[in-house]
């Protein structure tokens, strides 16, 4: 089911909703309901035990009306705020109600406490409504109407552009993960990013020649068992001050990943359409900040390649020069996403010298070992970045857990042959050791974290802000740490 926000004239016949917090008033429904529904309203609020523990209740008005009443608290953080707003979502589609309306003086209230409260809570129904079914031959119409009196259109209108572009962020990611590898493949990925010029961002396309004339040899040996074409793709945004220096922030995009040569178990391999969920994260976040214009100058990096067996497939043994002058022996070609991010991190840093660069990649099977679907794998050579990122994570409930980085693990990738191999062949510390090998390609000690987003970018169960699927995950939470930190 989508959620649709309406403001029109609210119906006495319709489904209403009602907050509680310590400052109800039983005043709130008395022009809605008739005397004795309210006198049964007030001896259910007096019992809030059941509000306790169920955060909502309901309570039938007749046959084919309820009333659902829902616990607000006074204090929420916001992500609390909109995991209340989820959780009324996810009510209304299990129950099948199409449509129910705020009362009036609840809102006024809510605006008094908090004025963000009332926002925040329907964003957290928003993102909760994210559905994909765009190759659904059959759609049936399952739309909840959510009315709103049309006396605050103005006030929402004011005051949601920020959310309005969190919303659309984090949906475009959520639609580019959500694509089949048939249709997003690198080709169509490029062209959906150069419509984003039409939002004030500068687009710049590397297609194969002139990411072969720039030396990114190990971008292109990824992609070159593929028909499709291999791209790197820079997008500016530059809302600060002229001489600021920008925020980098790199995704790993390969669009669908058999392993190549060093081919992937069939079972699951249908999951690898979201092998690009950094890139959509970081195309994602650079919509926002354009919709919100935020101030502050940030260009996002994207590797985007398919990894393909073929006879002109790299092989496991090959070598290959970095665009940092490094070399690379190849020992699975299934250790493909460090390679794609090497030449993007070290371009990112050469050109545009940014004040910090993060990276998000869905690079690793070890880090789900490692942290399951509850945290990001965080990995830094910075500590105050760390904080920073580890802050904006629990604000927005997108978790990150910092793992170690140390010297001793470089052994483990060094090579006989060339600099370094893809892989740690000796096992253990796979996570550790992709990001060892990530850190390799910060050539000036710039401020970095890598961000293994391989548990979070998809889930099959949902959680208390998506309902499955892909899950946008990055998109708020750099946005949150762009806002408390860089603007």
């Amino acid at each position: 089911m989508s959620l649709n926000i309406n403001f029109n004239l609210l119906s006495k016949k319709n489904n209403f909703l009602l907050f509680y917090n310590k400052n109800f008033k039983t005043n709130y429904f008395s022009k809605y309901f008739d005397k004795n529904l309210c006198i049964n309203i007030n001896k259910l609020v007096e019992n809030l035990s059941n509000i306790d523990k169920k955060n909502l209740i309901s309570l039938d008005i007749n046959y084919n009306q309820k009333l659902i009443i829902q616990k607000i608290e006074n204090k929420n953080s916001s992500v609390n705020n909109e995991k209340s707003g989820a959780i009324l979502f996810k009510y209304l589609k299990s129950n099948v109600i199409h449509s129910i309306n705020l009362i009036d003086e609840n809102i006024d209230e809510l605006f008094k406490i908090n004025k963000n409260l009332l926002f925040e809570y329907l964003h957290g129904a928003k993102l909760k409504s994210y559905i994909f079914n765009k190759y659904k031959t059959i759609e049936e119409n399952k739309t909840i109407n959510l009315n709103i009196s049309k006396k605050y259109k103005k006030n929402f209108d004011k005051q949601t552009n920020t959310f309005r572009a969190i919303l659309q962020g984090t949906k475009l990611t959520k639609d580019l993960v959500s694509e089949p590898g048939n249709i997003l493949h690198p080709d169509e990925y490029i062209n959906r990013i150069i419509k984003l010029k039409k939002l004030g961002l500068k687009v710049t396309v590397y297609d194969k020649k002139k990411l072969k004339r720039l030396g990114m040899n190990a971008l292109l040996g990824v992609g070159q068992g593929s028909s499709r074409g291999s791209y790197l793709a820079t997008i500016e945004w530059s809302g600060g001050l002229r001489n600021n220096k920008p925020l980098a922030f790199i995704g790993k995009g390969v669009c669908f990943d058999t392993g190549g040569i060093s081919l992937k178990p069939a079972k699951f391999m249908e999951d690898m359409t979201y092998d690009m969920a950094g890139s959509a994260a970081v195309v994602g976040l650079m919509k926002t900040l354009a919709l919100r214009k935020a101030k502050v100058n940030a260009v996002g990096v994207v590797g985007l390649v398919e990894n393909m067996p073929d006879g002109n497939a790299q092989r496991p043994g090959d070598i290959v020069k970095s665009y940092s002058g490094k070399t690379i022996e190849i020992l699975n070609t299934d250790a493909e996403g460090r390679l794609v991010l090497a030449d993007a991190l070290t371009y990112a840093e050469k050109k545009f010298k940014p004040k910090l660069i993060i990276d998000l990649a869905t690079l690793t099977g070890a880090i789900i070992v490692s942290l399951g679907s509850e945290y990001a794998g965080l990995f830094s050579n910075d500590d105050e970045l760390s904080d920073r990122i580890i802050k904006a994570g629990e604000r927005v409930d997108e978790k990150v857990w910092r793992m170690p980085l140390n010297d001793n693990y470089d052994k483990l990738i060094d090579s006989k042959k060339a600099d370094m191999q893809n892989i740690n062949y000796i096992g253990g510390a796979g996570s550790t050791t992709a990001a060892q090998f990530l850190q390799r390609f910060i050539l000036n000690k710039t401020p970095w974290a890598h961000l293994d987003i391989a548990g979070m970018a998809f889930s099959k169960y949902g959680g208390a802000l998506n309902s499955g699927g892909a899950t946008g995950y990055g998109v708020r939470l750099l946005n949150q740490l762009i806002e408390d930190n860089y603007e």
